[in-house]
């Protein structure tokens, strides 16, 4: 069998800098990057690499930098087995997430990896993850194929779906977490994977990459005593296509009658209204409570066990493909890429 070729997407992020003389951190070229970890030369891998230009840092990252990840990846899919995409951890779960919606039919592995200290700094972590992702990436079952076909995430030892990812701790190196779908590998002394968690790509269609989104949403996160002026301010933003509203538990609301007032109104108005927990693990329940049946009364969707990042990425990307709403209501309560448990 051949040598599996990869191809590293570097965008920025803490795993692409080093110390200068003075200690501080500035950006690595790709060269510099590759030079710091040289065990990536001893992989049985061909690898090249592609950079932004310039870096950036994942807090700045836009709806054209994520066309820009997919447009890499369409227009050298045909040559690689595999990519890797080094990016800042801060939003990795969200460019993840989109990503995932805007490649569809996907064969290949896009591994999303970065690190919470430096690539040149002591004790770092991006020296393992960047060359266990590109493991993953490379990595081809009995019949020849890609033995992982989605977006996903590696980050200390752990391969999660991209899409169901967040980033839970800014000081471990243990950052990320998939609180509602079991993690689809394990890397030890070996990788071991998980393939009853796979994401089952049934289309054998050619890849194709969605390059439209629409960043007319909101996020309204509920809280005790929220005041009705907040939420009309939210609700009536000029523009508005969608709004994530994130309630208590299992989908719940405070019983406040001009609440779902100006729910029933945004609804009418044609706002998309989309309910996911502020919880961590669990999923939205609508009518297990009085007050959740009072959000749907109102026109509220259920998000089941999204997390906030795969809400905002799949309705950027289906505001961006449809201008029907009940399409796109119909479409939030479809996992389109395995993003969503639907009971």
């Amino acid at each position: 069998m051949k040598k599996a070729s990869v191809l590293l997407i570097i965008t920025g992020g803490t795993i692409s800098m080093g110390r200068k003389a003075n200690n501080s951190l500035a950006p690595l070229s790709c060269n510099q990057v590759l030079a710091s970890i040289p065990e990536i030369q001893d992989m049985n891998v061909n690898i090249s690499s592609v950079a932004f230009s310039p870096l950036i840092d994942s807090s700045d990252i836009s709806l054209d930098n994520w066309v820009s990840i997919c447009e890499i990846i369409e227009q050298h899919y045909d040559s690689y087995d595999g990519f890797v995409v080094l990016h800042g951890t801060d939003t990795m779960s969200f460019s993840a997430s989109v990503v995932s919606f805007m490649l569809e039919n996907l064969a290949k592995p896009v591994i999303f990896t970065g690190s919470q200290l430096p690539v040149g700094v002591h004790r770092s972590d991006a020296k393992e993850n960047l060359i266990t992702s590109i493991e993953i990436a490379a990595a081809k079952n009995e019949k020849g194929s890609s033995v992982v076909q989605e977006v996903c995430v590696f980050f200390e030892d752990q391969l999660m779906r991209g899409n169901r990812t967040t980033k839970r701790n800014a000081e471990e190196f243990d950052a990320f977490a998939s609180f509602n779908y079991h993690n689809l590998a394990k890397s030890g002394v070996h990788i071991k994977f998980y393939p009853e968690y796979f994401w089952e790509n049934r289309s054998k269609k050619a890849l194709k990459v969605h390059k439209t989104l629409d960043n007319n949403i909101a996020i309204l996160r509920l809280f005790p005593g929220i005041n009705q002026h907040t939420v009309e301010a939210v609700l009536r933003t000029v523009g508005l296509k969608a709004v994530i509203l994130e309630t208590y538990g299992t989908g719940n609301a405070p019983s406040c009658r001009w609440l779902y007032r100006l729910l029933a109104e945004a609804n009418k108005a044609g706002i998309v209204l989309l309910n996911i927990t502020q919880c961590r693990a669990g999923s939205v329940e609508m009518g297990r409570y009085a007050t959740s049946l009072n959000l749907k009364k109102a026109g509220v969707v259920s998000g089941y066990d999204m997390t906030v990042e795969a809400a905002v990425a799949k309705l950027m990307f289906l505001l961006g493909r449809y201008n029907d709403n009940e399409k796109i209501k119909k479409e939030l309560n479809t996992s389109l890429r395995g993003e969503v448990t639907i009971i």
